[in-house]
């Protein structure tokens, strides 16, 4: 996957969802962190969509144990399906993590590079310069903010599109009540991965839609 055009991702631990979820993602985000014995769900994998694989450290709202996590992202970019992986930019920045960036691309899988702010957003300059890290130290480069009210929901957007007009590949989303549009407007500026459960019930995230909704309101407003 080269994300460079939007990516709607089906976010689930269970690969069982995924021929639900053909009608309307073009990927599946698997949730390693969250997914029981998540190698052996991959070697079993024999769905349609490629694979977005995220291992989310506990210290970034996920629940994998550091012991292993990164070993098992290795293994999964080895798997045919898994077209991408998604890293911390924190981890990205040491050594294991660059290792990491560098398996990945040696199997041809892509790399997005992760920033989550659980909670706020900060100011656009800021966010500037997360996203050009984040996106410099891989393919992708993905920031979650927690959104407040429309001011920090307009700072995450200028900053989508500020990095987008330099040439950047980002995903950008603000989490909350306040921040729920934004999955839906934020690829007009440039933002080019899109999250939403194949069941409403089972989100990965606050103020995610389902992939219905999301896929029909990006179109609407594309």
């Amino acid at each position: 996957m080269e994300f460079d055009d939007f990516t709607l991702a089906a976010s689930t631990a269970d690969l069982g969802e995924e021929p639900a979820a053909r009608a309307h993602a073009d990927c599946v985000e698997f949730r390693m962190d969250l997914a029981d014995d998540p190698l052996d769900a991959l070697d079993a994998y024999s769905g349609e969509l490629p694979i977005l694989a995220t291992n989310r450290a506990t210290w970034e709202g996920g629940e994998a144990p550091e012991e292993g996590r990164l070993a098992d992202l290795r293994t999964a970019a080895e798997h045919p399906s898994v077209e991408a992986i998604d890293i911390e930019l924190a981890v990205v920045e040491e050594p294991k993590g660059r290792e990491t960036v560098a398996h990945a691309h040696e199997h041809d899988a892509t790399v997005v590079v992760s920033v989550h702010d659980f909670e706020a957003t900060p100011d656009q300059e800021q966010l500037e310069r997360l996203l050009a890290r984040a996106a410099g130290a891989g393919d992708v480069g993905k920031l979650a903010v927690t959104a407040h009210d429309a001011d920090d929901t307009l700072a995450l957007l200028a900053a989508t599109r500020a990095l987008t007009r330099e040439g950047a590949r980002v995903a950008t989303m603000a989490m909350g009540d306040a921040g729920s549009h934004t999955r839906a407007v934020a690829p007009v500026y440039g933002s080019k991965i899109g999250y939403a459960p194949v069941d409403p019930a089972n989100a990965t995230a606050p103020g995610q839609y389902d992939l219905e909704t999301l896929r029909g309101l990006v179109e609407a407003l594309r």
